[in-house]
């Protein structure tokens, strides 16, 4: 991976940001920094919820432009200049593994039922299982890693390596996990997402046999 792309989380943030809003809504792309921030800023869909400054997200914007990974649209008219992601080009990404980079960036460590919905917006995969081959496309080029499964989960995660510090249990989880103990119980947290990787998984199902019975 090109040590040059080590990002800070407020990096990690902006840059996902750039990419998700290229994907869902291009009629809006390029950002301004304001939307930029408002994006960074969205209590849905991030992990963790952040309160940033547009002066911080400007100031990311700009270190990621020396560094290439972001470029300035000039506006016509005095209009206000707007940011664009160069993350496909430089690390030659296909829409399937940015989609993937990005959900990362935002939401930290996530299991392939996980990815496969929330994903959903900038690129349908067809099954949890489709999102593996993806995944590990990226983990061979060095920007992604797979994880073991969290304490009471069966389900291995994927993690971005962009921003490694971005989030504080991705470290902790990198590493075998340690076996449960006895009588021991997931948390609730993790229980919740559990269920949330299972629903997404059903429902992926259940929309196969529709698709067979012809509904």
């Amino acid at each position: 991976m090109d040590e040059d792309l080590h990002l800070d989380e407020i990096e990690a943030r902006v840059l996902g940001v750039l990419v998700e809003k290229q994907l869902t809504t291009p009629d809006q792309y390029p950002l301004t920094v304001n939307a930029a921030t408002s994006g960074c800023n969205q209590k849905s869909n991030r992990e963790p919820v952040m309160d940033l400054a547009e002066s911080q997200v400007q100031h990311s914007l700009e270190k990621l432009m020396v560094r290439g990974y972001v470029g300035l649209v000039h506006a016509a008219g005095g209009r206000t200049d707007r940011y664009r992601h160069n993350l496909a080009e430089h690390l030659q990404l296909s829409q399937q593994q940015l989609a993937l980079l990005a959900v990362m960036l935002l939401r930290g460590p996530q299991t392939a039922g996980e990815l496969k919905t929330r994903c959903a917006r900038m690129f349908e995969f067809d099954s949890p299982a489709a999102v593996d081959p993806v995944a590990g496309s990226l983990i061979e080029a060095g920007y992604a890693v797979r994880l073991a499964p969290a304490p009471g989960s069966r389900a291995a995660r994927y993690a971005q390596l962009l921003s490694p510090d971005s989030h504080a249990h991705e470290a902790a989880q990198t590493a075998p996990a340690s076996p449960p103990q006895a009588g021991g119980a997931p948390s609730l947290a993790q229980r919740l997402s559990d269920l949330e990787s299972e629903v997404a998984e059903l429902r992926t199902e259940l929309q196969r046999l529709t698709d067979q019975l012809g509904g």
